[in-house]
């Protein structure tokens, strides 16, 4: 489990929070395919998992040697029931690695428009890997979803939207990223706590500390899970005694289902559809955290396009409604199994991404409203700005931090709402610019 797969870096003990007051539509975290150019075939599943949260936190400098805090965890671990053998095979020639630092602290200024970020998950090559996968494992997907209850076409998405099908793995020691980022990183406390899990996943004999790569993050194997995520949701499906999510789909696959089951999927329910919305309808309802049955959508003014219907027996579902671009973009509804993908990674523009894959390998998936492509996502310095003038103008949005939260969007409809326009919380160089002029 990614992130920009923040990604967006499914799929660990996820550090996710649930909220869908948190879907930051143009704001994911890349996952580990999405940050190199699409090959004919990629890997699998989970950077969801590893995508933790998205930290401001200013890095403490270390106040000892790497070999002093080594030593100093050694303790720890084998205080933990990690072996001194093990321990010391693992730490063997381990060294800081300062790209690990780099990525952890880069804060990219710009961000892909989420019509963007679609088009590169829902690529035509993606979608005939997909479907070509389908068949050639569609006898373990089947058994998978008799196991688990998740559709096939739902875990060769995420398998593609992680790793490209298992291609695309990441390169990096586990073991030493972790170290580096336990050691230098900005939440070294949750570095650590992947590490000893890490350790423990070696003790077990699931994978050997040399076959032991993933991303700079440490989101391991064709499903990039975190560690913690692993050792707790990490299934041995083709029964050869090993949990292995780096060499063998079955593992990758079962082990995605396993985590999306206990997240609250449910077979044969949809994830979402697309609505439109009446003139007169009242965006502040957007919320995420606002879920009501479709019937009282509909009531409110929410409608399927035409020649669509609302699939049957999801009249009463709880929904939530999302407008992943503002309200001059496509709108939809979203159920309960879209909250289970946002678990595996929390942005709605993967969440979109994997339910429309899914959908496209059927020849479905395809969005008819229109994106607002005149209008490019806001910089994170821009952010910055946005949040600073919003509380300057007693619309209270937290701390100035560039990351688009539900405090920042509760500000951003405040203001709107004060301007007269549609309070959808969505952040745009036209609300900056009034702002600006004030």
């Amino acid at each position: 489990m990614s992130s920009s797969r923040t990604p967006r870096w499914p799929l660990r003990q996820i550090a996710v929070t649930t909220c869908l007051a948190l879907l930051v539509a143009c704001a994911e975290k890349p996952t580990v395919a999405d940050t190199l150019p699409l090959p004919v075939t990629k890997p699998a599943l989970p950077v969801p998992i590893a995508a933790a949260p998205a930290s401001v936190d200013t890095p403490v400098l270390p106040t000892q040697s790497f070999s002093e805090w080594q030593a100093s965890f050694r303790q720890q671990a084998l205080r933990s029931g990690v072996r001194a053998e093990l321990f010391d095979r693992a730490f063997a020639g381990v060294t800081p690695d300062m790209s690990v630092i780099k990525a952890d602290r880069s804060q990219p200024e710009f961000t892909r428009p989420v019509w963007e970020y679609l088009e590169g998950a829902i690529s035509p090559t993606r979608v005939r890997r997909g479907q070509a996968m389908l068949n050639q494992y569609g006898d373990v997907l089947r058994a998978i979803e008799q196991r688990y209850g998740v559709e096939p076409q739902v875990l060769v998405a995420v398998w593609g939207m992680e790793s490209s099908f298992g291609q695309i793995q990441g390169d990096k020691s586990v073991i030493r990223s972790l170290a580096t980022l336990a050691y230098e990183g900005r939440r070294p406390d949750f570095a650590q706590s992947q590490l000893l899990a890490a350790l423990q996943i070696l003790q077990n004999g699931d994978i050997q500390p040399e076959a032991m790569i993933g991303s700079w993050a440490g989101a391991m194997g064709q499903t990039q899970f975190i560690p913690t995520t692993y050792n707790s949701h990490a299934v041995d499906f083709d029964g050869d005694g090993r949990r292995d999510i780096w060499n063998s789909a079955a593992d990758a696959l079962a082990s995605t289902a396993n985590y999306l089951q206990s997240s609250g999927w449910q077979h044969g329910q949809p994830w979402g559809l697309e609505v439109r919305l009446e003139s007169t309808f009242d965006y502040a309802l957007a919320d995420g955290s606002s879920r009501k049955p479709v019937s009282e959508w509909q009531r409110l003014g929410v409608s399927v396009p035409a020649g669509s219907t609302v699939p049957a027996g999801s009249e009463n579902a709880m929904a939530a409604l999302l407008l992943p671009a503002g309200y001059r973009g496509p709108a939809f509804l979203v159920f309960d199994n879209f909250r289970a993908i946002l678990k595996y990674n929390n942005s709605s523009s993967y969440a979109l991404g994997v339910s429309l894959l899914s959908q496209r390998f059927q020849g479905g998936g395809y969005i008819q409203g229109s994106w607002p492509k005149d209008d490019l996502p806001l910089t994170r310095t821009e952010r910055i700005e946005l949040q600073s003038l919003l509380s300057a103008n007693n619309h209270d949005a937290g701390t100035p931090d560039g990351i688009i939260g539900a405090n920042t969007r509760k500000a951003i409809r405040s203001a709107q709402q004060a301007l007269g326009w549609p309070a959808d919380g969505y952040p745009t160089h036209k609300l900056l610019e009034s702002l600006r002029a004030r």
